[in-house]
This record gives structure tokens, sequence and C-alpha cells, in this order.
């Protein structure tokens, strides 16, 4: 009677696809390492199957399910308790908290995107740029109008310029570069402003030419601006939502300029600057996350209810709670502190958000 051979196990754990050195980061491994202890790839040179690379994307799921689950549980219900943990080393048990930050973020502008484009789409148009009816002016006639002083600042052939072109107002390059240097900038620019509204034409290139101006990085520059601002002018809410999508990236570099507070306020703490940081970013997290909850309530009842009770209520107690517990200081010391962290917040986020706007505007 024969022996039965043993059954060979196919899967890439086993034994005989196991190597000596790991493919991915190269270090020298014993047959019994069942992964790289330095990167924790799998030890197997066996070749990816269509089962075994479903396998390792299921595995991958719920492992970051796992994760998102316990993120989820810790930052919503329980403040400054996940910061706390992730410090301290628990950070196979959360998700990382910058890209966490930027998830969520994003995952709301994206969402505030779609009911935006909704509500507007249902809402009838009230601006037609060549005939105000409410006013009764036609935008022809205002940038036809001219002056009484147009004369007087303009030499004959620019006025004749003015009138071929059909703008208000006209000024040479040799006149403009004999003005001081804000007084040309301004000029210029309400030139190129009135020539874009009535021609609609921008390629800087190409009004340059028309205007008889000389084809410089500078003026090109000011011209594409010009564009802009009439862009945001006359279609606000398409710059909001160019702001909005870059508003979670904002954020992001805001983070740590908002933890230097937190850094000097709890100066003599054993946290360092990053740790401060994560904290911060698990702020703003929670603040995201409660939104993206908040909006569905909102949008049932077309409200702003529940956002603002976020806000006004539990945003400000959770930062309290989150505080105390993180930092570990009593509650009239954390108090105070939640006090100045709440005011340097607002006066630091308005400065910052004035940057961002100014310069969102200048490359839009």
């Amino acid at each position: 009677m024969s022996k039965s051979k043993p059954k060979v196990h196919g899967g890439r754990k086993s034994m005989r696809y196991r190597g000596t050195r790991c493919l991915n980061c190269n270090l020298p491994l014993d047959k019994s390492d069942v992964y790289c202890p330095y990167c924790s790839q799998l030890n197997s040179d066996k070749q990816l199957s269509a089962k075994d690379f479903l396998a390792e994307f299921l595995s991958s799921i719920l492992v970051y399910d796992s994760r998102i689950r316990k993120t989820f549980k810790d930052l919503l219900f329980r403040p400054g308790v996940i910061t706390k943990n992730y410090v301290k080393g628990q950070r196979l048990k959360y998700a990382n908290p910058f890209r966490f930050f930027l998830s969520v973020s994003i995952i709301y502008f994206l969402l505030e995107s779609f009911i935006g484009f909704i509500q507007t789409s249902e809402k009838p148009r009230s601006f037609n740029l060549n005939n105000d009816v409410e006013n009764g002016v036609s935008m022809d006639s205002l940038i036809n109008e001219q002056p009484e002083n147009f004369v007087l600042n303009s030499s004959p052939n620019e006025v004749l310029k003015a009138k071929e072109l059909g703008i208000s107002q006209y000024y040479s390059d040799k006149t403009l570069d004999s003005l001081s240097f804000f007084e040309s900038y301004s000029k210029r620019g309400n030139i190129y402003y009135s020539y874009y509204l009535k021609t609609k034409i921008e390629n800087p290139i190409a009004a340059l030419d028309s205007l008889g101006h000389i084809n410089t990085f500078k003026h090109r520059w000011l011209y594409s601006r010009s564009v802009s601002v009439y862009k945001i002018i006359h279609n606000t809410d398409e710059f909001f939502n160019y702001l909005k999508a870059k508003l979670p990236f904002f954020l992001f570099f805001f983070a740590p300029i908002y933890a230097l507070f937190f850094w000097l306020s709890y100066s003599r703490n054993k946290y360092n600057f990053i740790e401060h940081v994560i904290f911060v970013f698990h702020i703003f997290s929670f603040i995201f996350l409660y939104l993206i909850i908040f909006s569905i309530p909102d949008i049932i009842f077309n409200s702003t209810f529940f956002q603002t009770l976020l806000f006004a209520i539990i945003g400000p107690l959770y930062f309290y709670f989150a505080l105390k517990k993180f930092y570990g200081q009593g509650k009239w010391t954390t108090l105070f502190k939640f006090v100045f962290l709440s005011i340097i917040f607002s006066l630091s986020f308005m400065v910052a958000i004035g940057f961002f706007v100014a310069i969102s505007a200048a490359l839009y």
C-alpha cells in the first residue's frame, strides 16, 4: 500500500514560494519569515494570480475599514482621545490624520458643489450682461460713455483710437510710461478691462496688438488679470466654486500656522510641534465630518439649523473637551487657553483667507 503524497498548499504564503531576500526593500530574510520585518511585504515570489489579487484587495479594504471605523468612533465621540492615542504610538489603529483630513474635506466640498449646482440650476437667471432690465441701462452705453475730462487727459490721436476701439478711454504706451507707477498701472488696467468688456477677446497677445501696446510679460499678465476681474465680478458663483475646490489645500497649509500658537501656549508641555499639528488636523477633520453628516438633514428641511448648531455649540464644546483631554490641564487653565486659541483662530484665519482669496484671484 503506497503512501499518499502530502498536499502542497499553493497560497502565496506557502513555504515553497518564500525567498531569502525581500523583493521590495532587498532586506535579507529567513525562510521562516512570512513578512519582511522592515517593510511588512509578504515574503513570496509566487506570480500574482487573479485570485491572489482579489484576496489582497479585499484584505486591504477590510483593514482600512477597521481603521476608518475606529477613527470615526474616537474622532466623533471622544474629544482628544484619538490624538492622545496616536501620539502615544497607536498609529496602525487609526487612519493617517493628514490623509484623513484631506479626504473628508474634499468629500465635503464636492458634496457642497453638487448641492450648489442643483440649487443654482433650479433658480432663474436674474442678470443680463447686455441689458440690465432692472436699472434700465444698456451696458454698451456705459462702455461708450466718455467722462468730461477725457479730452483733457488724452491726445487727439488717443481720442480717435478710443472711438475706433469703442472704449471710453485710451492711452498709448508712451503716455502710460510717462505717468507714475500707480497711475500708469491703474489706467492701463482700466483700458484693458474696458476693452475686454467691449470685445470679449481673452487672448492677451491679440488684445495688445489691437490696442497698439507692446507685447511684454507684464502687459499680458495685466490684461489676463483684467479678464479675471471681469469674470469674478460677473460670475461670482464660478469664482467661489474655484475657491472651494482649493480650500482643503488652503486649510492643509493653514493648520501648521495655527499649530504654532498651540506650541507657544503649551510650551511647557511634553508634546512637540508636529504633535500639535496632528491635534489641529483632528479638530478640522471633526468639523468636516459633522458638516457632511449635518448636510443631510439641512437639505431635507431646507435650512442651515444643524450647521449653525455645529459652529455655535457642538464645535466649541468639542474643542474645549479635546484641549482638556489631550493636554491634561485643569478646567480653568483649559478655558483660558480655549478662549485665547479661539480668538487667535478667528484673527489668523481672516488674515490667511484674505491672502488666499487675493492670490487665487491673481491666478484665476
